[in-house]
């Protein structure tokens, strides 16, 4: 039998009637996302010397690894896919305040922030995060990654839809000059926006939890040969709140560093796309390394959960908000794609059709999607 984790022994201190004492304020996981918030309180607002961006930075990376291992606790006590859920939604929700923060703060840029932060995520979770997490999954032991194929052909199909909902019709609609909605086009792509979330969401927790659940080699649910002992339900109420205080602190840390990259990015002459993309990869990296950390250990199912639900989060959450805030917003809503973005966004969604329905992938798949990502970065970059 492997080491047993902390989670495994029901969190910080032992389970139930454990001799240990619990000690989790003494747990690096506890103190590091408490000092990346007061870091955060005392920056908050302020232009910050080369020194304090260094330290802003390293707190960023604590809090990132603090948000990661508290998701771990909640969803080995919850079982899949709640515990993916769980992620992928807390980010989101602090994710689309900080779209709204940026917009909120005016700029030339302000009106395309949506877009490029939106799809700057569909394209690191479908294509960095999947690629990252079958490469790890298929050099590690055997040499195929298994997965539930309804469950991730159901959640790609929701992803596809959303995306074209919202980011490529703008592109294509003649009701308004360039590429925006008008205010009903925008108010029927936020309703089915949320509604589509809504039904995913019953699909993946009530209807069908089965199609979301790991599987083993054999076709067996992994929850069906799972030993670990879950957390106890203090240690998961522990976790729980310092999840939302880490990723509290890795938003509001990379909001703190966006104008330093926002000046760099202006110092060097770069798209203003880059920001949304640099600022995109601050707040998912969470769940890519929960991601990774899954793949390792041969539940492929619970990565392709974090980075559908990732991305059906951040469509399906993010339009109908900035859809109520364009009520008091001022200056347009750009959601419509380019034409390089609507390549890519179809490309990805071939690609990931011929990955998910064989329910099988091998390290050409990982090297195909990874392709795809650095393909999207170099282009945000050299347009």
């Amino acid at each position: 039998m492997g080491k047993q984790t902390d989670a495994d022994r029901g969190g910080p201190g032992g389970a139930d009637g454990g001799a240990a004492t619990p000690r989790p304020w003494r747990e690096r996981t506890t103190w590091v996302p408490a000092v990346a918030v007061l870091v955060l309180a005392l920056c908050w607002g302020r232009d910050l010397p080369g020194v304090l961006v260094a330290v802003v930075g390293l707190c960023l990376a604590g809090a990132v690894l603090s948000a990661v291992h508290h998701a771990e606790v909640v969803a080995h006590r919850v079982g899949e896919p709640f515990g993916s859920l769980v992620l992928a939604v807390a980010v989101t929700v602090i994710e689309v305040g900080l779209i709204v923060m940026l917009m909120a703060s005016g700029g030339d840029s302000a009106a395309t922030y949506a877009r490029d932060t939106v799809f700057a995520a569909v394209m690191i979770t479908c294509n960095g995060i999947v690629g990252a997490s079958l490469l790890v999954a298929t050099l590690r032991g055997r040499r195929v990654a298994v997965f539930n194929a309804e469950g991730s052909g159901g959640a790609l199909a929701t992803v596809t839809t959303l995306a074209t909902t919202t980011l490529v019709l703008p592109t294509f609609t003649t009701g308004s000059r360039g590429p925006e909605f008008t205010g009903a086009q925008l108010a029927f792509a936020a309703v089915a926006s949320l509604c589509l979330y809504g039904l995913f969401v019953t699909v993946q927790t009530v209807r069908h939890r089965d199609y979301f659940l790991p599987v083993a080699r054999t076709g067996e649910p992994l929850d069906a040969v799972a030993h670990a002992v879950p957390p106890t339900r203090a240690a998961t109420w522990w976790s729980l709140g310092l999840l939302a205080v880490a990723l509290v602190a890795v938003v509001g840390l990379a909001k703190v560093v966006s104008p330093t990259i926002e000046s760099g990015v202006e110092t060097a002459g770069l798209p203003t796309a880059v920001v949304g993309v640099v600022i995109a990869l601050m707040v998912l990296l969470p769940e890519t390394l929960a991601a990774v950390r899954a793949a390792r250990g041969e539940r492929v199912q619970t990565s392709l959960n974090l980075a559908y639900g990732s991305a059906i989060a951040s469509i399906g959450l993010t339009v109908p908000v900035i859809a109520l805030a364009s009520l008091w917003l001022s200056g347009p809503l750009v959601l419509g794609l380019g034409p390089v973005h609507l390549v890519l966004l179809a490309l990805t969604a071939v690609v990931s059709a011929l990955t998910v329905v064989p329910g099988r992938a091998t390290l050409l798949q990982s090297g195909v999607h990874l392709v795809l990502f650095a393909a999207f970065v170099f282009l945000s970059f050299s347009p």
